[in-house]
């Protein structure tokens, strides 16, 4: 795998936040004679708290560009993308972003580098790709955001959720220590005037709660985070799952560079039942589901259910893999999976475009 790309992309108008919007991505090519037949286009977005870099990370046994690597050399074009309020890309104030508003910019950002690839302008030394099928895959949050595009704007030929729920989303602690309570906010209500559904279970919770930093700060330091069971599979490199959950807590000077300094707080709206429920009934495109075996995912056969305009959903448990599927020794089997469905994606794009002509 070469040298990414770096680029910005303006999204200023598509925003609507009254200020100049960026986003930033990374756009890695493969050799020009060995793109994949279709040719397929992936977007792919990381979840709350890491940034692009998510996907082309290397694991002390990798074999080099992570993710982005792996698809590449069997011939994808992959766009890693920072959302506004992650990474490289523009940081408003936390009251200015909503999950639309994030999947707005996500939209304009895949048409703007869509664009270029079909024009042959994105650079020089690469040809054009007109017709070329565009994918997206979110993990986590990404997942979120990804329905959300697809729901109010159809910005993809076919959407992957990692380690996301259309129906419920979430974070199981280790068993035998306490269930981690988070808030159910309604995308209706502001944040600075949130309306919570279940305060009397947050209230007599006695676990972890989301935005308890400080808590979450002290269980790391006493020995472990309290998601670390949920995101880390027990066999990971001890000191990168250890690097990964300090900079989760707020513990590092310097970041990882797979991790980013900040999350948007809409984020929050993302764990409430149903939160993008009507997003994803209305999207009619393939989608396939894809989650570890130990996920915040609760009941992964029940998620087909979700998508109730889709003629093709597909499902898929990774073994011996945790929530942050990328850093999982069995993490190939995964980007296989994705990477046969997004073929498929594309080979039935182009039969039915054969039937219709």
């Amino acid at each position: 795998m070469g040298t990414p790309i770096e680029l910005t992309i303006d999204v200023t108008e598509a925003a609507g936040l009254g200020m100049p919007a960026h986003v930033a991505v990374s756009v890695f090519l493969p050799d020009a004679d060995g793109l994949a037949q279709p040719p397929v286009v992936c977007f792919a977005f990381p979840g709350g708290g890491y940034n692009r870099r998510y996907y082309s990370f290397d694991m002390p046994d990798g074999s080099g560009g992570g993710e982005a690597g792996y698809h590449n050399a069997r011939g994808w074009i992959v766009v890693a993308c920072d959302h506004l309020g992650f990474g490289d890309s523009t940081i408003p104030d936390d009251d200015k972003l909503d999950l639309d508003i994030v999947a707005a910019a996500n939209d304009a950002t895949v048409r703007a580098i869509m664009d270029r690839i079909e024009a042959g302008t994105l650079v020089d030394s690469f040809p054009a790709v007109p017709g070329a099928t565009r994918i997206g895959i979110g993990q986590s949050m990404g997942g979120c955001f990804a329905i959300v595009a697809q729901g109010n704007h159809e910005t993809f030929d076919g959407i992957a959720t990692l380690g996301y729920s259309g129906i419920h989303t979430i974070v199981p602690t280790r068993p035998g220590q306490p269930e981690a309570t988070w808030p159910w906010i309604s995308r209706r209500s502001p944040l600075a005037a949130p309306k919570i559904y279940n305060l009397a279970a947050l209230a007599a919770s006695k676990g972890p709660q989301l935005g308890d930093a400080e808590a979450l700060k002290e269980a790391a330091r006493k020995g472990e985070h309290p998601f670390q069971w949920s995101f880390h599979w027990d066999d990971e490199p001890a000191d990168w799952v250890t690097l990964d959950m300090e900079a989760s807590a707020g513990l590092l000077d310097t970041l990882p560079p797979w991790r980013s300094a900040t999350t948007p707080a809409c984020g929050v709206y993302m764990v409430a039942p149903g939160a993008v429920a009507l997003e994803a009934a209305s999207i009619r495109v393939p989608v396939l589901i894809a989650v570890g075996e130990r996920d915040v995912v609760p009941d992964p056969w029940a998620e087909p259910k979700a998508f109730k305009s889709a003629s093709d959903v597909q499902l898929f448990v990774c073994p011996r893999m945790a929530h942050m599927h990328n850093f999982a020794h069995t993490r190939t089997l995964f980007w296989e999976r994705i990477q046969n469905w997004g073929d498929g994606v594309a080979r039935m794009r182009s039969l039915a475009a054969t039937i219709a002509d």
